[in-house]
This record gives structure tokens, C-alpha cells and sequence, in this order.
């Protein structure tokens, strides 16, 4: 992880729409493109027009896989010897596990307990080794640091990583060429890689499109440093949205957070829940907390988008079993 502000600032020199572009042929031969979809119901429904991009419509459910794919192609020697160590609440580990996999590179994921099951269950069928750490994904962050020292693993941060904006700033490149007259892009923000990639291909291709994050109002880390001009962290997380989930902001993706992005909207839990009903019945389309936050939050401002040409993204369908029975119930 980077330690310093120089550090940061080299690392974000590392991130270009050339990175993007390149990432897309990269991991062409392994990742479908996903479609781009509106459904007029929906838009009966949440009061405004708009496009989702499915994500939940990759391999593993989420739009993670990008930057897993675009990783794991990158990788030395010595990591392939070595093998890669990750801290999930799990897209980003079921994204490390299948890319490993692929690539023939040993995976060690590390989740808090109480993690969802459904998604362990997920991330051990790619073959990689899961180890239960912590409160939360913070508290199992703690371990990484002594499995890196102790087995000399590579960390694939979630945030901090180029090559994971580069690879899941693709769907925003692929949004930009299905609807090149899109003015307005609203995207969940958990620890930051998509906000990021999308920042990176609009900003170059397309400045004037406005970019608004999503967080959660109980897990709203990274809105409150936003408005406070440095980094907040908070004493929970606690969200149905677990990919949304995290106390304390990453360093590289709040940089350019707070460089580039137009605004960030809050929502509860219950507007959440409410989407993914609504997301149910009007498309068939099953989402996960965070899959569903940003049109939660396209729902709360719909009057201020009515004459905008808007997308977002159904960023993952990984909702477990129970949680879904209760939500429809």
C-alpha cells in the first residue's frame, strides 16, 4: 500500500485511457462485453430514463473480473511462484480467485467472518485458500500484512492497484461506445476502482459527461472525505451493501476521488432493498446491495436527471440466498 503522498502521486501517473484501452484487448479472450440495457418499465418505475450496464452478467457475477483478468495477464515470475494474497467481501476475491486460476498463479483470500457464504462458497470453486480474519473487511485487512511477510505473496490491493482501475475502466469505455451521447454516468463507490476507471475514460474521451458517486449512508467513508478535503475514516460499516462496506477510504482511489468526480449521493439501506425489488420486477434482474445502490440513488434524484442521458451499472448480482428471501418476503 502506498505510504506517502509521493507515492500516490507516482502511482497515478500510472493510470491512462492508453491503460484502459489496452486492458480491453486484454482480457477480450476471457470476458464477454456486457450489454447495455433499458427497460421502460424501469424507467416507469424510478421516474427518469436510463441505461444499465451488467456487470452481473460476468462470470463471476460482478464487474471486479475486469481488473482481476487484467492483473493476473501482468503478473512476474516471481509472483507466479510465489502466488497473490487479497482481503474481500467478495467480488474482488471471487475477481482474484478466477484470474489466478486462469492463469495458473496460487490464491489466498482472506474475508471477515460472518463474510457471506454464498460468496466464500464462490471464491473456494476457483481454488483458492480462504482464511476468516477480523470484524470486518478493515479488521481482515490486518492480516495481509504478516501473510505477505511471512510467504512473501503479492498484495492485489482492491484500490491502490493500476491494473485493476485499467481493467474495470472498461465498462465505462464500452458504456462510451454504445452511448456516445451520455451526459451523465452514476456509479457505487466501495473502495473506488470503478468511479476511478470511469473518471479515467471520460475525463480523456469525454469531459463534459458528469460523474456522480454512490455510497452508502451507513458506510459513507469516502463522501465524507470528499466533503471534508482529506481522508475520514468511521467506526462502522454496517450495510446490507457489503461490497460497499468499507470504514477507511483508499488512499489512491480517494485522490482521484476528490480530484475529478461532480458529486456523491447517499442512500439507505431500505432504498437498497426497495431497488432490488424493483430491479426484480421490472427487468428480471437480480442484484446485491452495492448492484443496486446507484440506481437507488438515480430513484432519490430522479427529478434533477430527467432530461439527461443517463447510465449506470448493475455492478454485481451476489446476493445471498437469505437476504434475498427477506427483501422479497
Amino acid at each position: 500500500m502506498p505510504d506517502t503522498q509521493t507515492e500516490i502521486a507516482e502511482l497515478k501517473k500510472l493510470i491512462s485511457i492508453d491503460g484502459v484501452r489496452d486492458a480491453k484487448r486484454r482480457i477480450a479472450p476471457y470476458l464477454p462485453e456486457t450489454p447495455l440495457m433499458s427497460y421502460p418499465l424501469l424507467d416507469e418505475a424510478i421516474g427518469c430514463a436510463v441505461h444499465i450496464k451488467h456487470e452481473n452478467h460476468l462470470p463471476t457475477g460482478a464487474f471486479k473480473v475486469r481488473g482481476g483478468m487484467n492483473y493476473m495477464a501482468q503478473v512476474s515470475d516471481d509472483v507466479k511462484r510465489n502466488g497473490v494474497v487479497a482481503v474481500t467481501r467478495g467480488n474482488h476475491g471471487q475477481s482474484v480467485a478466477l484470474a489466478a486460476q486462469q492463469f495458473g498463479v496460487r490464491s489466498v483470500i482472506v474475508v471477515p467472518f460472518g463474510n457471506n457464504p454464498e460468496k466464500n462458497a464462490a471464491m473456494k470453486s476457483y481454488g483458492c485458500e480462504l482464511i476468516e480474519h477480523g470484524e470486518d473487511y478493515d479488521g481482515a485487512r490486518e492480516l495481509v500484512e504478516q501473510l505477505v511477510e511471512e510467504q512473501g505473496l503479492r498484495y492485489v490491493h482492491s484500490g491502490n492497484e493500476p491494473h485493476l482501475i485499467h481493467g474495470v475502466g472498461t465498462y465505462s469505455l464500452e458504456i462510451l461506445e454504445a452511448l456516445p451521447d451520455i451526459d451523465t454516468i452514476v456509479i457505487p463507490i466501495g473502495g473506488g476502482s470503478a468511479i476511478c476507471g470511469a473518471i479515467t475514460v471520460f475525463k480523456a474521451l469525454k469531459p463534459e459527461v458528469k460523474i456522480i458517486g454512490v455510497q452508502s449512508a451507513n458506510a459513507s467513508s469516502v463522501y465524507q472525505s470528499w466533503k471534508a478535503g482529506g481522508l475520514v475514516t468511521t467506526d462502522s460499516a454496517d450495510t446490507m451493501a457489503d461490497g460497499l462496506a468499507t470504514r477507511v477510504p483508499m488512499e489512491l482511489p480517494l485522490s482521484i476521488i476528490q480530484e475529478h468526480v461532480d458529486d456523491i449521493w447517499l442512500v439507505e439501506d431500505d432504498e437498497i432493498e426497495d431497488t432490488i425489488r424493483t430491479l426484480l420486477t421490472t427487468t428480471h434482474n437480480l442484484a446485491e446491495g452495492a448492484g443496486a445502490a446507484a440506481l437507488a440513488a438515480i430513484t432519490k434524484n430522479s427529478g434533477s436527471l430527467s432530461n439527461s442521458v443517463v447510465a449506470t451499472v448493475l455492478s454485481g448480482g451476489n446476493l445471498d440466498s437469505e437476504t434475498l428471501k427477506r427483501i422479497v418476503s
